[in-house]
């Protein structure tokens, strides 16, 4: 590692490259802790965050996107959605849920599967509703 001097400025410290491969292939071990391993070296997590995003794009490592399966079926009838606040969080353990919602909606047709986060689905309608 070498160390830049600049007599206005405070210093400013310049890895290598080597330094910089060594900590980011230590980082993208499974189970590694970035922070842990930025302490280590002696450089702020945010550092090598940054190396690693650099590594990544480099290697053109990025994974595809991924599109989720949809099907659109034509309207039968027109839901309307209460604007009315969430109900307060229960304080017991909430079960998982499992099966199908299906909702028509401005001429579109939503079909989930499973376990069907709350925030999320909220948000689906709330973008259904501005669109309609």
């Amino acid at each position: 590692m070498k160390i830049a001097q600049d007599s206005e400025k405070a210093s400013r410290r310049h890895h290598d490259r080597a330094f910089k491969q060594e900590l980011v292939r230590q980082s993208l071990e499974p189970g590694a802790s970035v922070s842990a391993i930025a302490l280590r070296g002696g450089i702020n997590a945010n550092m090598l965050f940054k190396w690693r995003r650099e590594h990544v794009r480099a290697a053109g490592d990025t994974p595809p996107a991924v599109l989720l399966p949809i099907e659109v079926a034509p309207a039968t009838e027109v839901m309307s959605i209460p604007t009315s606040a969430a109900p307060a969080p229960s304080s017991s353990r909430p079960t998982p849920r499992t099966g199908v919602i299906e909702l028509e909606f401005a001429g579109a047709q939503l079909r989930l599967r499973g376990a069907v986060d709350e925030d999320s689905l909220c948000s689906v309608l709330r973008a259904l509703r501005q669109s309609a």
